[in-house]
């Protein structure tokens, strides 16, 4: 298993891990810095300041018990919902894709794309604000029409790796799906 660092869009440090359990079946991570214990203190401190003023001009206690419920939800929500510590992509070239993303709470969200339905991997730009933003994405092949794309599934979109990190992905994917092209050929 390699581990290389890189930088998001946002210039935060990520991590890529390269791992190839065969010659047609990688599988590439990006981990995501994780949650940092200062700013979650930070926020609570804030929004629990901010509540004890309120109760101190209107001397409800219910406004101490409804802050400190809703920073506790609210952090329940963040930790499952929203705040992603790992995306990886698993590709098998004779079986598909898989993408999973793995939340801070421990929950996991994961897709697989049949590689028949898989036309390409590609690098896209996007323009955000006054940025250009790079992303990966696969191309899924329009049943109707060889040659059409009927979905772009885009990857990383948590982490968002610079292009740097995106082209050593697209490369490792790239490779596999050569691999694919030109087996049907050779027997």
């Amino acid at each position: 298993m390699e581990e290389w660092w890189y930088r998001s869009a946002s210039g935060a440090r990520i991590a890529l891990r390269r791992r190839q359990h065969s010659a047609s079946c990688r599988e590439l991570a990006v981990r995501c810095p994780r949650l940092r214990l200062r700013s979650l203190s930070a926020a609570t401190s804030a929004a629990w300041l901010a509540a004890y003023g309120l109760f101190v001009l209107t001397e409800n206690s219910m406004v101490l018990s409804a802050a400190i419920i809703i920073t506790l939800v609210g952090l329940i929500i963040y930790l499952h919902f929203v705040k992603i510590d790992q995306e990886s992509l698993l590709v098998i070239g004779s079986l598909g894709i898989q993408v999973t993303s793995s939340y801070a709470s421990g929950k996991e969200s994961t897709t697989f794309i049949e590689m028949s339905q898989v036309k390409d991997v590609v690098i896209n730009e996007a323009i955000h604000m006054q940025k250009v933003i790079y992303y990966l994405c696969i191309l899924l092949q329009d049943p109707g029409d060889p040659q059409g794309v009927s979905e772009v599934v885009p990857l990383f979109q948590s982490s968002k790796p610079r292009l740097d990190c995106l082209i050593e992905v697209y490369k490792s994917c790239q490779e596999i799906l050569e691999q694919r092209k030109t087996a049907p050929q050779s027997s």
